[in-house]
C-alpha cells in the first residue's frame, strides 16, 4: 500500500502531520538580520549551522573561565500569549540568563534560544526572537544560534514555550563572590516590577480579584495585562562598569525566593546579612498583590523581588562611589543593609506601601 500511495501521490507528508519545514526556513531568513546585528568581538560565522562558534580570545580574554546559565520566563508566558504582548518576552528570556551570569563576575558573550510550539506562526516567532536580539544587543551579547521546534500533539494551538542559554567569561581569579566580609554594604537596584518570577501567584491574585488581563490596571495606567508584561530589567552594562571600578565583592540576582532566598547564596560561611525593609519603596504592583491577594509580608518576600532586582555587596570604603556610578548610569540605588558577623539573614522594619 505504501508503494501504491507513493506512486499515486496520496502518501502522507510532514506538513499534513503538522510540521511545516518551509515555515521554519522562512523564519530563519527573517530573523537573520536581527541576529547579525548582535555580532560582537569573538563572533564567528552566523546562524544556520549545526553548531555556533565563538572565540573568547578574540573577545579579549587571556585566561577565561566560562560561565553558563539557562532559564525561561515561567508562567508570565501565559499572560503574554493571552494578551498578544509578545515583544517583551525576548528581554525577559535574555535578562533571566545574563543577569545571573554577571553575578559570577562574568561578561555575557553569547546566547542561544529554544522555542517550542504546536504550530509555527512565523510572525509570532519572529517578534519573540527579534526581542531576544534587541536584549542581547543591549547586554553586549551575541545571538549566535537557537532552535525552533514545531511539536503538534505536545502543545495546543497558539501555545509556545521558551528557554534561553547564555555563556559568559571572566578572567581566572576575578570570579565572584570574593572577599565578602562583615561590614560590607548591601546595595539594591530597583526592579521594573514583578520581572519573571512569581506569576503563578500573580495569576491567582488576578483571578481572586475578578480581573481580566484587558481590565484597567488598578495600580498603573493601561490594562492589567500590559502592566504585568513589563519586561525584566537588564542590569548587565551598569553592573559590569561597577565591577571594573572595584570594590564589589558579590552580586545576587533577586529571582525566585526573593531577597531571603538569594542574598544568602553569596555570603561565605560565618557571615550573615541584615536588611532594612523600609530602605526602599516597592513599585505599586506589589502593594496591589499584597492587598488583593491577602498575602503575608513574609510570603511576598519569598515569592517576589518586591522592588529590588539586583543586590551588590560592596566594600564600605567603595559603597558611596559605586552607588553614585550606578545612579549616574540610570539605576535607582538603595542602601539596604550590611553584612554581619555570624550566620543568619535578618530583616528589620516593614515593606513600604
Amino acid at each position: 500500500m505504501a508503494d501504491e500511495d507513493a506512486k499515486t501521490g496520496q502518501g502522507l507528508t510532514y506538513a499534513e502531520a503538522g510540521v511545516d519545514i518551509e515555515a521554519g526556513d522562512a523564519l530563519v531568513d527573517r530573523i537573520g538580520p536581527a541576529a547579525k546585528a548582535t555580532d560582537r568581538p569573538g563572533t564567528m560565522g552566523g546562524i544556520g549551522g549545526f553548531g555556533a562558534l565563538f572565540d573568547p580570545k578574540a573577545a579579549g580574554y587571556d585566561d577565561p573561565i566560562l560561565v553558563a546559565a539557562t532559564d525561561g520566563v515561567g508562567t508570565k508566558l501565559r499572560i503574554a500569549l493571552d494578551t498578544g504582548r509578545l515583544d517583551g518576552l525576548g528581554q525577559d528570556l535574555v535578562a533571566m540568563c545574563v543577569n545571573d551570569l554577571v553575578c559570577q563576575g562574568a561578561e555575557p558573550l553569547f546566547f542561544l534560544d529554544y522555542m517550542a510550539t504546536g504550530r509555527l506562526d512565523g510572525d509570532v516567532a519572529a517578534r519573540v526572537v527579534e526581542g531576544i536580539a534587541r536584549a542581547c544587543a543591549a547586554s553586549g551579547c551575541a545571538l549566535i544560534g537557537g532552535e525552533t521546534a514545531e511539536m503538534p500533539g505536545m502543545y495546543a494551538a497558539g501555545d509556545l514555550d521558551l528557554a534561553g542559554f547564555a555563556v559568559g567569561a571572566v578572567e581566572r581569579g576575578a570570579q565572584l563572590p570574593a572577599g565578602v566580609a562583615p561590614g560590607d554594604v548591601i546595595l539594591g537596584l530597583a526592579s521594573d516590577g514583578v520581572h519573571s518570577n512569581g506569576f503563578s501567584l500573580v495569576r491567582k491574585v488576578a483571578e481572586r480579584a475578578g480581573l481580566g488581563w484587558d481590565d484597567p490596571s488598578p495600580f498603573s495606567d493601561g490594562t492589567l495585562g500590559e502592566a504585568l508584561c513589563t519586561p525584566t530589567r537588564l542590569y548587565v552594562r551598569p553592573v559590569l562598569d561597577a565591577l571594573r571600578g572595584g570594590g564589589v565583592h558579590a552580586l545576587a540576582h533577586v529571582t525566585g525566593g526573593g531577597l531571603p532566598g538569594n542574598v544568602p547564596r553569596v555570603l561565605p560561611e560565618g557571615c550573615g546579612a541584615k536588611i532594612d525593609l523600609g530602605a526602599w519603596t516597592p513599585p505599586p504592583v506589589f502593594a496591589w498583590l499584597r492587598e488583593a491577594g491577602g498575602i503575608a509580608e513574609a510570603e511576598m518576600l519569598r515569592a517576589f523581588n518586591c522592588g529590588v532586582g539586583m543586590v551588590l555587596v560592596v566594600a564600605p570604603d567603595r559603597a558611596e562611589a559605586v552607588a553614585t556610578a550606578l545612579a549616574d548610569a540610570g539605576e535607582d540605588v538603595s542602601a539596604l543593609g550590611r553584612v554581619t558577623e555570624g550566620a543568619g539573614f535578618g530583616m528589620t522594619g516593614r515593606l513600604s506601601a
